[in-house]
């Protein structure tokens, strides 16, 4: 039998106003194939490579506070989150994990 793959999309709007939009899978339980967009900014830009690879493999059942918590730990000092924040992705990923659609 095949593994069934779900398709997410969520979005945040910040307090300041700044999009952040995650599109991911869920295949075998976890988080797969995230792409994070929106209106924000991150400096330097290639860190946004670490945050993915912090939230993906993740189990579909993390709390935001978990999925926080990944991105807290893999931005480095030097990384500035502009108009975002961890929280911000993790309420985004949250909010697609709540509107499922299953390809």
């Amino acid at each position: 039998m095949p593994r069934e793959i779900l398709k997410m999309h969520g979005e945040y709007k910040t307090p300041g106003g700044k999009l952040v939009i995650v599109d991911f899978e869920v295949d075998g339980g976890a988080l797969a194939e995230v792409r994070i967009t929106g209106d924000f900014f991150l400096y330097p830009e290639d860190a946004l490579d670490d945050i993915v690879r912090a939230v993906e493999g993740l189990p579909a059942g993390s709390s935001p506070q978990e999925i926080a918590h990944a991105v807290e730990s893999a931005v480095a000092p030097d990384v500035a989150l502009v108009g975002f924040s961890p929280g911000a992705i993790a309420t985004a990923i949250e909010r697609g994990l709540t509107n499922v659609s299953a390809s």
